[in-house]
């Protein structure tokens, strides 16, 4: 795993872009674009990814002047198809994989970059929310290079996330594959909150409540995938 042993790229030829995928949110646009807007670095471009019909999200980013793209249906899949998009419709050097309930905090990309050293392609951010993330055994949202999300999935070149996945667990593969790469690594300090209603920092709704049936439909989607990218262990 990657230490950042050169010296970082200077933060102002940085060529970021913060993917957001974004469903049936809209009071979430404006505090979002605040918390970027104040903690990171010029240039950059954010990016919100939303689904056709959701015209009160289309208005919300409309009204903040931020651009959108519009993905297409609702189906399931639906953070890995518009991330994907995302990085299809983009060219930027630095992608980041947000999502509408974040809190940045100074200093999260000084702290991220300093993390590429030409062979870490995927750089965990700290989520001060979930237990795996803090001991850097995890990232739920990563900054992610240009290089490295042209490879694709570990079977699909054409991917940066595989779409299977009804939401969670898409990170764990992710993660588990950049690792099996040699191209991980976890930036401790890159504090970018993920304010969830299972850590009490944001009430709950019609998307969270479904939590615990994505989580154990995406568990079984990992299990099945993982053997690509840990060839010690059988599938199930």
């Amino acid at each position: 795993m990657g230490r950042g042993k050169e010296a970082p790229t200077p933060l102002a030829v940085i060529d970021l872009v913060l993917l957001i995928p974004v469903l049936r949110r809209p009071h979430r646009v404006a505090p979002l674009l605040e918390s970027i807007e104040a903690n990171t670095p010029h240039p950059h471009r954010v990016l919100f990814l939303a689904t056709e019909g959701d015209l009160e999200e289309h208005q919300a980013v409309r009204d903040a002047g931020a651009e959108l793209l519009i993905v297409g249906p609702h189906a399931s899949g639906d953070y890995a198809r518009k991330i994907n998009a995302g990085v299809r419709a983009t060219t930027e050097a630095l992608i980041f994989t947000g999502a509408d309930d974040l809190l940045f905090h100074p200093g999260w990309l000084e702290a991220a970059v300093a993390y590429l050293d030409g062979t870490v392609g995927v750089v965990g951010t700290n989520d001060l929310s979930n237990r795996r993330v803090m001991r850097g055994d995890h990232s739920t949202h990563s900054l992610i290079t240009r290089a490295y999300a042209e490879l694709g999935t570990i079977d699909e070149p054409d991917k940066v996330l595989h779409e299977g996945y009804p939401h969670e667990y898409v990170d764990d593969e992710l993660v588990g594959t950049a690792r099996y790469r040699n191209a991980f690594a976890f930036a401790k300090r890159s504090h970018v909150e993920h304010l969830h209603p299972l850590y009490g920092k944001m009430p709950t709704d019609e998307l969270y409540d479904q939590h615990a049936r994505r989580m154990r439909q995406g568990r079984r989607v990992f299990d099945r995938r993982r053997h690509l990218w840990t060839p010690s262990t059988s599938p199930s």
